[in-house]
């Protein structure tokens, strides 16, 4: 029996001594429960936060054998559940995620969980201390109630395959990949593990799985939330950011996990710049008067049949919602722009984050992890390219900055900001991927349109992806919000009213019940 099984086991054990102290109540119905629906029903006394946590339980331990999306379960869940049903009891108050259900990435630090990054030389290691962003949850009534599986190291955006749980699968078509490297939160939430998710996007990793499983996913500004204690790819280029199956639920993630971290430098740049909550722009009439730029330069470039069907009828949509869709338009210097953006920090961030949190002395140098090795072929070759190469791809004499400060960098975003005040755009828009999910067994041939890596890890901005429409295979696509530096008060108010006005999200067919 392997590892996975095992819990499996020891899940339904827990739940049924449990059971045991729990009294009889209504079956709770999972599917596409939202927060708000969530406080009601604690509100209301429909059922609480132990009764929620039972039943997304039996729902993961009944069905995520099929999937492969959760790597471990918070068997405190419970247990902190109950503790919030009695403060809610005596206070009558709810917090912020007051008894929300979260899946969180298996590279962001849970105290007493294991944060592997799906990877063999970090199998046993159990933070003693919460990440920053996990603390706020926390503090906020959030219940982590397990990890989700991801893309070893995050390397691949392509698929979900780890060393510690193996391959994630996509719940829309079992033949298909979820994309990476936040897959595994990605398909928990879209399947109903939880309510809502973390995910990690240094090139794709959020907005990627996000669109390949119809869910809502932000890639935030660089600098507005806290990357520390979070095993890093590229630093220079990460973000944490929510996964959910509504607008809504996203941007109250955000307005929680939002500011400034002493531990992460470059979160000083968001002082000043976070208004007093994200919710007041959650508009359904967003859209009206807003003036939207179709870049063609990504949209156009060689798209599947299906997807730039999809693209298109959202353009209509935007224009049917009140939207002036500004089409085409082109950024001067794009192509060249664009190039000689990635370096390669894997050596030096994952090594600072081993000596700083795992503090092992086995496993302190990225040549530690290449003597422990791997169960992933895709992720053994990426290590070794990164341990024999640092700095910029293209040009090593150019410095590798941050996105405040690197010249490449900068001279994108001012070029794309720049067009976006002469036209006076609201926002830019393309599809998260142009071509929908590859075959499990051809993710590196399939692997083709994926825009997520272009704009926003270079530049800064944030962006966001929104279901868009499905292929003729039942796969989801995604349509992409990006906005000026520290906008997400636009992009919330103008993915929302896209949202509720096309209501693409369904559950996957096979794991509705």
């Amino acid at each position: 029996m392997n590892i996975k099984n095992v819990f499996l086991v020891l899940i339904l054990l827990f739940i049924t001594a449990c059971d045991q102290k729990i009294e009889p109540h209504k079956t709770i119905e999972l599917s596409e429960l939202t927060i708000s629906k969530i406080h009601q029903g604690y509100q209301e006394k429909e059922f609480n936060s132990v009764q929620l946590v039972e039943a997304y339980l039996k729902r993961i331990t009944k069905l995520d054998s099929n999937l492969n999306s959760i790597t471990t379960i918070n068997t405190k869940a419970l247990s902190i559940a109950e503790a919030l049903d009695k403060e809610f009891q005596q206070t009558g108050i709810v917090r912020p995620l007051h008894g929300i259900p979260i899946i969180v990435k298996d590279n962001i630090n849970t105290a007493g969980l294991p944060t592997t990054a799906g990877a063999i030389a970090l199998a046993e290691f159990i933070p003693e201390e919460d990440a920053f962003i996990i603390k706020k949850l926390v503090e906020a009534g959030a219940i982590i109630i397990a990890k989700s599986n991801m893309a070893e190291w995050a390397f691949s955006p392509m698929h979900t395959e780890s060393s510690t749980a193996g391959t994630t699968i996509n719940p829309y078509n079992t033949a298909y990949v979820p994309a990476g490297s936040s897959g595994g939160t990605a398909v928990a939430v879209a399947a109903n593990f939880g309510t809502i998710g973390l995910g990690t996007d240094t090139g794709n990793s959020i907005r990627g799985p996000s669109s390949h499983c119809a869910l809502v996913g932000f890639r935030t500004t660089l600098g507005l939330v806290s990357r520390s204690a979070i095993v890093p790819l590229y630093l220079r280029n990460d973000v944490v950011g929510p996964m959910g199956r509504t607008v809504e639920d996203a941007t109250k993630v955000l307005e929680v996990i939002a500011g400034y971290d002493s531990e992460d430098s470059i979160t000083k740049n968001s002082n000043g710049k976070i208004p007093k909550n994200y919710t007041q722009f959650l508009i359904k009439d967003g859209l009206k008067g807003a003036r939207i730029g179709v870049l063609r330069e990504l949209s156009d470039d060689n798209p599947n049949p299906e997807i730039k069907a999809l693209f298109e009828e959202a353009l209509t949509n935007l224009d049917s919602l009140g939207a002036i869709i500004v089409d085409p338009f082109t950024v001067p210097g794009f192509k060249e722009l664009r190039q000689n953006q990635w370096c390669a920090s894997f050596s030096e961030d994952i090594e600072t984050y081993l000596n700083k949190y795992v503090k092992n002395d086995t496993v302190k140098t990225i040549e530690d992890i290449i003597r422990i090795g791997s169960n992933s072929e895709w992720a053994k070759e990426r290590v070794k390219r990164n341990a024999a190469h640092s700095g910029r791809w293209e040009d090593s004499e150019i410095p590798c900055l941050d996105a405040y400060t690197d010249t490449r960098r900068v001279a994108f975003r001012e070029a794309i900001e720049k067009i976006m005040d002469s036209l006076e755009l609201n926002a830019i828009v393309y599809p998260s991927w142009n071509n929908p999910p590859a075959h499990i067994e051809l993710f590196s041939e399939e692997y083709k349109g994926d825009n997520n890596q272009v704009i926003s890890p270079h530049t800064g901005q944030p962006a966001f992806t929104v279901p868009m429409g499905y292929t003729s295979d039942k796969l989801p696509a995604g349509l992409q919000f990006l906005g000026r530096m520290y906008d997400e008060p636009t992009l919330i108010k103008l993915s929302f009213s896209y949202e509720q006005g096309t209501q693409h999200r369904k559950p996957p067919s096979k794991f509705i019940n």
